[in-house]
Formats: C-alpha cells, sequence, structure tokens
C-alpha cells in the first residue's frame, strides 16, 4: 500500500473508555507480554534492575492504591522528578491509573524553578528522589497545594513545612489490594508538560489520555515497530529492544520510550548516570536493541568519537532521531558506518511527532519526510486560512478533531484561544511541499531571516554548511548590522584539529548558496548554548561564544 494510500485510508479507532497507565500495563495480563521484561534500567551507581508486565501493573495499581490512600483525587496533579528508574513509570503511569494528572519534569531544575512548577500546576504530591529532596524540599515548603513528597531511594525522610515525607517503597509493600483503575474516556486530563514560554516562564500543556492512541501511525510509519504484536496483546515471537538516549521527563522520550513502546509490548532500555559516545553502541551490544532512538548530537558524537561500527551492534535495525535537524553529513556517515538510515521526526510538546520519514518513501536528507496518516496537516496562511500551493511556504496547522493534539495550556485560556481556532490548532512552524509531497521544515516565523528584502530559513543554510567536511556543528542566525539592516550569520563549531578559516567557510557558502541565503559572517566557536533537552538555544548566540571571525 503506498503512503498515500494509506492516508486516505486510516481511520482512527477511539474507544469510549481508555486510560494510558492501563493501556501500558494492565492491558498486557493474560497475553505472552505479561511475563515478558517490559523495562530495564543500567544505572551506573545502582546496577542494572528490570521488571515485568505482570510486575509494573501490581507495580502502578499500588501506586494509584497510595495515592487513593493519601487523599489524591482525581484530576489532582502529581508532580514527577526522577531520574531515568523503574520508580519512573511506576509513578507516571500509576498517577493516571488513578485518574489524577501527572507532571513529568527535569531533575536538572533548581528549587527555585520545582517551586514555579509546584504552585502552577496546582500538584498535591510531589515523587523525587531523597537526594534532590534534601536539597531543594526546603524551598517547595508552602508552596500551592503540596502536601505529600513520595521518597525513593534509601536515607532519611526528613519533613519541611507540612508537607508529609513518605518511603515510597515501604508505602507500596504494605499495600496488599487495589482498586481498579480510575475509568477515564479518551479526552480526560492524563499528564501535563512543560515547555518554554514567551513571557519567560514555562508553559504547561495538558494532554489527555487519548494522545497515546494519537500517535498510532507513528508506530508503522516511524518506528517501524516489528509486526506480529498489538497494543495490549504483544507475543514473544517479535519483540523490539529498545535503547533511547533522553530522560524520560522530555516529551519525545515520554513517548517513544515509554508509552508507545509499553502499550505495544516492547522491552525498554534506559540508562542513568554519566553518559558518553561509547554508552550506546554499548547498551544496544549487551541487550540486543533492534531500535536506537536519540538527537543529531549523539549520533555526532558516536562517530566522532568512537570506532563502533555494524559488526558490533549486529541486532540494530532501526535508527531514529528528533529534537533537532540531522545534517546531510552525519546522515550519510552513519549509513556508512552502520549500514542503516536515520529516519527523522518533527514534533512538539502539543502534538508530539506527527511528521516523519518512513521505510514507506525514499529518504530526501533534508525533508522532513510526511506528515503521518490520519494527521491531516495543512500549510495554511493564518490570516486568511488559504492553504499553500506545492513550493509555497505556509504555517503548519492541525486540525482540532486530530486526538495527538493537547487540550489546552495550563492557566492560560488567552494563549489556547489564540493558536486553536477556526477549527485549527496554529504551530506558528512554517514548511513548504515540494511537487512530490515532500514536506520541508523552514521553522517558526521568528526564526526566518528577512534580509535585503529576502526571506531565508537558518534552516536550510544549515544544512548546506554542516555538509563541509570540517564543519561538526553550524548555527545559522540574524545579525543587526544598522539600521534596518540584517545580516545572515553562520556560527560554525569545526570538527576537532581542522584548520579550516572562517573566510573558507564564507566562501564555501557562496558556491553553494544562492547569494541572498550565504553567510555574510562566519563565526568559528566551541560549542553551542543549549537547553536542557540539547536544543540551540539561538537568542543567545553572540559574538561572545567566538574564537574567530571572518574578515569584514
Amino acid at each position: 500500500m503506498s503512503a498515500f494510500a494509506a492516508f486516505a485510508q486510516w481511520k482512527w479507532e477511539i474507544p469510549g473508555f481508555f486510560n494510558i497507565g492501563v493501556a501500558c500495563t494492565d492491558a498486557h495480563a493474560g497475553t505472552p507480554a505479561e511475563s515478558q521484561v517490559a523495562m530495564i534500567v543500567e544505572d551506573d551507581a545502582l546496577g542494572t534492575s528490570s521488571i515485568t508486565y505482570g510486575e509494573l501493573s501490581q507495580r502502578t495499581s499500588r501506586f494509584a492504591q497510595l495515592l487513593r490512600n493519601l487523599g489524591v483525587e482525581a484530576l489532582d496533579r502529581v508532580l514527577v522528578r526522577l531520574p531515568n528508574s523503574i520508580d519512573y513509570p511506576t509513578a507516571f503511569l500509576g498517577t493516571m491509573k488513578r485518574g489524577a494528572i501527572a507532571v513529568p519534569t527535569s531533575t536538572l531544575l533548581t528549587a527555585e524553578e520545582v517551586r514555579y512548577l509546584v504552585a502552577d500546576s496546582g500538584a498535591s504530591a510531589i515523587v523525587i528522589d531523597r537526594g534532590s529532596w534534601g536539597a531543594i524540599g526546603p524551598a517547595l515548603a508552602g508552596a500551592g497545594n503540596l502536601r505529600h513528597a513520595l521518597l525513593t531511594g534509601a536515607g532519611e525522610s526528613p519533613r519541611f513545612g507540612d508537607v508529609e515525607a513518605i518511603d515510597l517503597e515501604r508505602a507500596l509493600s504494605g499495600i496488599a489490594a487495589w482498586e481498579g483503575a480510575h475509568p477515564t474516556r479518551p479526552d480526560d486530563s492524563a499528564y501535563l508538560v512543560y515547555t518554554s514560554g514567551t513571557t519567560g516562564f514555562p508553559k504547561g500543556v495538558l494532554h489527555g489520555h487519548r494522545s497515546l492512541l494519537g500517535r498510532t501511525p507513528a508506530w508503522m510509519y516511524w518506528f517501524d515497530f516489528e509486526a506480529g504484536g498489538s497494543p495490549g496483546a504483544a507475543t514473544l515471537g517479535a519483540v523490539d529492544r529498545i535503547v533511547h538516549s533522553g530522560k524520560f521527563n522530555w516529551t519525545y522520550v515520554l513517548g517513544s520510550a515509554l508509552m508507545d513502546p509499553l502499550y505495544r509490548g516492547k522491552t525498554v532500555i534506559a540508562h542513568e548516570g554519566r553518559n558518553d559516545a561509547h554508552t550506546w553502541p554499548r547498551l544496544i551490544a549487551r541487550h540486543g536493541a533492534t531500535i536506537f532512538i536519540g538527537v543529531p548530537t549523539i549520533y555526532r558524537q558516536i562517530l566522532q568519537k568512537t570506532g563502533f561500527a555494524r559488526a558490533d551492534v549486529p541486532t540494530l535495525r532501526h535508527c531514529m532521531s528528533a529534537g533537532e535537524h540531522l545534517s546531510d553529513e552525519v546522515f550519510a556517515l552513519w549509513k556508512e558506518r552502520f549500514a542503516l538510515d536515520i529516519f527523522e521526526a518533527v514534533g512538539m510538546s502539543e502534538i508530539s511527532y506527527y511528521l516523519s520519514q518512513s521505510k514507506r518513501r525514499p529518504i530526501r536528507p533534508g525533508s522532513a519526510g510526511f506528515p503521518q496518516p490520519g494527521h491531516d496537516v495543512r500549510l495554511l496562511d493564518p490570516d486568511t486560512l488559504e492553504e499553500a500551493a506545492p513550493g509555497e511556504e505556509g504555517m503548519i496547522c492541525v486540525p482540532e478533531g486530530d486526538p495527538g493534539l493537547f487540550l489546552r495550556y495550563w492557566n492560560l485560556p488567552e494563549e489556547t484561544a489564540r493558536l486553536r481556532h477556526d477549527g485549527w490548532f496554529f504551530t506558528g512552524d512554517y514548511a513548504r511541499y515540494d511537487a512530490d509531497g515532500y514536506l520541508w521544515f523552514l521553522g517558526r516565523k521568528d526564526d526566518i531571516i528577512k534580509s535585503f528584502g529576502y526571506r531565508v530559513s537558518p534552516y536550510e543554510v544549515e544544512r548546506v554548511m554542516k555538509s563541509h567536511p570540517q564543519v561538526a556543528d553550524c548555527a545559522c542566525i540574524a545579525e543587526e548590522a544598522g539600521s534596518d539592516k540584517r545580516l545572515v550569520v553562520a556560527y560554525v563549531i569545526p570538527h576537532a584539529g581542522s584548520t579550516v578559516s572562517p573566510a573558507e567557510l564564507v566562501a564555501f557558502g557562496r558556491e553553494h548558496l544562492a547569494a541572498y541565503k550565504a553567510p555574510k559572517v562566519v563565526y568559528l566557536a566551541g560549542e553551542f548554548p543549549r537547553t536542557r533537552n540539547g536544543k540551540i538555544l539561538r537568542r543567545e548566540i553572540t559574538p561572545r561564544i567566538a574564537t574567530a571571525r571572518s574578515p569584514s
């Protein structure tokens, strides 16, 4: 079946009741997956731990009952601030089985940042490791509605203010019976993720239980899961084993390395501790992983800093990337060394990954691929709602009825109304379709550079500059050069030991890009400022990070 036929024939199957926590655990009861390993965690300090689907089902049910016993009601918020561990799915999925709203957060957040999230979400409970609780607990006293701290790991359980500190493992072991999961509907609130906000404060994005169903097209058109398993009824004959390089708190990882594989009865392999480029191939080899999921930086580091090749990871059959654009160079080098393509996807906190490359159509390096079947993505003029013609740019818009779409922004009704209206969610991202239906991502409106009357996509410039053999990474931005004068400039990180000069890179840009797109100035840099999830912070790229500059 062609990709276009699959798109036309796709039918969403949304039941009357659906709960993410149940779908990822209890639904496997009575199937071969029940005794299968659901998750393996390799922790540098604690060693290796694992849990079967049957055990995870009971553990999450105990957690849900613990919340009931503590008076945590349906739709109450439970903030999860944990490292990669078995406790993560216990808390995240268990909260949703209770009918409460899970709030995943990063362990890198400061006490001040966590306090803001506790207050903004109105969380009544937090699940946190003891070391972190001792450090940030005092700052959370009196924050919002916080009443309970469920602590993981060994050690003391100090109480701060009115927040009750509870040993999670002891509390779970004391629960011998539990009620059934809360009967949630697909549109009921399930989890709340926070993303960068325009006000300088994180913005809450609320998802319903239907979000898991909204990602079902990705399982065939990006993951390429092995045939044989089905939601809630996996078979042992075709069990993918998945390694992801990220942390569970990130939306990208929550879906691709937690909810989606567990729903399909796969085995997830996670890592906690210090990691370097050698970590991931070793994990793949040690556990016979079949799928590797990462960000472009990880792929680049493996290529540059290790000698691993195809023979070292014989079970690996599928590679995936998202988070930022993968350069043509990394794509080509990975295929040369590992004999595997890397399939990219584009997503956002509001809808996760909905655009992707797949094995069903040839990859065009630089293109984001296609909307997955079921996601009726259109490129519209946000003012007139007119659809862009092939080759013309338009804003990526998602129909309001897409089950993968978020419910609303938390405590921000005006922001929700501004971006969800007239039957569409206006993503703010711009793209164009080519004549063959491939989508080319151009970035956000405020990322697109207007220089001397032309509109320049920084992603296009970066893709070309990264093709230079001595360029490891590149970020393109606009630089003010006088009244109403903006220059296209590139910041480049050369490969270790490179002797390339900024002037040579300016010449390279002129050779491979239209004159109006080619960087007028090139800076060399050692590293780029990035978010905790590894995305480049363009607004913080200034000449202060440069080590050299091309002549004026």
